[in-house]
């Protein structure tokens, strides 16, 4: 079984991905509703990829990402940021600190899902 973390401080968006990823093969889930959350939920379970939002609190979804890629026992954790911020900038920022992916709410449920099982299938890096 596949672990997916899905990290948002909103429940109903949390709610709303793992609805879109339950008809994936294999999968459960795990959920934080802020980063600092989703750091303690690495450390006391294995996780496979984290569906992230950028805006919460406590810790922004950048800082997040830093986290992730700056540990070895995480670095490989492919990450799907999903959030509202569509912006070029922001788009970059991401991805230069390490996102897999990027989409943008409102997401399509058939796009996430898409992304999601194509990042599971990817072989895992030795970085």
């Amino acid at each position: 079984m596949k672990q997916i973390l899905v990290v948002d401080d909103s429940a109903t968006m949390r709610r709303m991905v793992k609805a879109s990823l339950q008809s994936l093969p294999d999968v459960t889930f795990g959920e934080a509703s802020t980063g600092l959350e989703a750091i303690e939920q690495l450390a006391i379970s294995s996780v496979d990829l984290i569906v992230l939002d950028l805006n919460m609190p406590d810790m922004h979804g950048l800082e997040a990402i830093e986290f992730v890629r700056g540990h070895d026992l995480y670095r490989a954790i492919p990450i799907v940021v999903l959030t509202t911020r569509g912006d070029d900038n922001s788009r970059e920022r991401a991805m230069s600190a390490g996102a897999s992916r990027y989409l943008t709410k409102p997401f399509d449920p058939r796009t996430l899902a898409r992304e999601v099982l194509d990042l599971l299938k990817q072989p895992i890096a030795n970085e």
